[in-house]
């Protein structure tokens, strides 16, 4: 039997069911991304009621009507996380009305397309915000395989995942280990201020000799640069082993954009702080990283940062910070685990972007099967 092509309405139902008796409460609140996942509302909703909050059951959909980035994507989640919980009365909730004729993990890889973000942003409308109702999202058309096809495909996309789920299960514990290595350093050893470890360093991109221009993000990555002066000798240089950040705290005032530079020389704003530290025989540069960007130093950056309209970290502010110094043996220990973290952490985001990139060739292969 072939595919079959129909409006994805024919086989979707809204659901309305309110958390009326407040049976689930803000542990249970749920957010959904634009990257297609069910994650911890970033939300404040402490002085909101539940009880107009929606219930989302197991193998149900959710989306936000309103497209994020510029219309370019739409925030939508479908529940495969073995849990019900709650979301905004603003999100849109439906199901499959028939899973003897689509499979709901079927639908969840045809939405997990980027043919499908781009179908919405063609689709949706509005002035200052775009929406992406559910008249639209009853208007998609699908084509629909026979299920033995889609259960197929279904279990090829299902086995990748639940190998990057277990790897990231193993990569939480790696990360687990490491914070509880440095959490007892700060509770058994005294903790000194930074400021006679590190120096400024002020290098100018004379001639432009270094071309690469950078930024850094609250990720504390190194980014392309959003904005390049004209000007390059206005840049500060960053070489490998120096510090890079940008001394205005993001994310109202608990995350400060900061770098360790690996690799080629690059050059970032003149409004940047470079740094380094003075003796890696006492400090190491990857060690110092990991307590500068640990969550609880962050929020403390955050609390003494200081300034009219925005909050601005000096280098004389960051030098009051205080953190254990232990024996340089035990800093490359803990760094040496800090490392196996970061690269197990690189690879799972691969996975994580092989995953994504499949969902568009399982669909193809799966209608070019029905067709054969």
């Amino acid at each position: 039997m072939g595919s079959t092509k129909q409006k994805l309405g024919k086989y979707i139902e809204r659901v309305e069911r309110r958390n009326s008796d407040l049976r689930f409460g803000i542990d249970n609140v749920r957010g959904i991304s634009n990257t297609k996942e069910i994650q911890s509302t970033k939300a404040d909703i402490s002085d909101r009621s539940l009880n107009r909050f929606q219930i989302v059951e197991p193998h149900e959909f959710v989306f936000n009507r309103r497209t994020t980035r510029m219309g370019e994507k739409i925030g939508l989640g479908y529940n495969n996380v073995g849990e019900t919980f709650i979301v905004t009365e603003d999100y849109v909730v439906f199901r499959i009305t028939d899973e003897s004729v689509l499979l709901p993990d079927y639908l969840n890889i045809f939405f997990r397309r980027p043919e499908f973000d781009r179908y919405v942003r063609w689709d949706s409308w509005g002035s200052a915000t775009e929406f992406f109702n559910w008249e639209e999202m009853c208007d998609v058309s699908i084509t629909i395989p026979p299920l033995t096809v889609q259960q197929k495909y279904v279990n090829v996309y299902n086995a990748m995942l639940a190998n990057q789920q277990a790897y990231e299960i193993g990569l939480e514990d790696l990360k687990l280990t490491c914070e509880a290595y440095i959490e007892n350093l700060r509770r058994e050893m005294p903790l000194t201020e930074i400021a006679p470890y590190i120096e400024p360093i002020d290098e100018k991109n004379d001639g432009g000799k270094v071309t690469l221009a950078q930024g850094v993000d609250v990720n504390k990555v190194f980014i392309p640069a959003k904005r390049v002066a004209e000007d390059f000798e206005s840049g500060r240089i960053v070489r490998e082993g120096q510090f890079a950040y940008n001394k205005v705290m993001k994310a109202n005032g608990t995350k400060l954009p900061i770098a360790l530079r690996k690799g080629e020389p690059c050059f970032v704003s003149g409004s940047y702080q470079v740094f380094q530290v003075r003796d890696n025989c006492e400090l190491l540069s990857e060690y110092l990283m990991m307590w500068l960007t640990r969550e609880e130093t962050q929020r403390y950056m955050g609390f003494i940062s200081w300034g009219s309209t925005r909050d601005i970290l000096q280098f004389e502010t960051l030098g009051e910070i205080r953190i254990p110094i232990p024996d340089i043996g035990i800093q490359q220990s803990i760094v040496n685990i800090y490392n196996v973290y970061i690269t197990r952490r690189e690879i799972n985001e691969k996975m994580k972007a092989q995953i994504k990139d499949i969902c568009p060739i399982l669909i193809k292969g799966s209608l070019e099967e029905a067709s054969a």
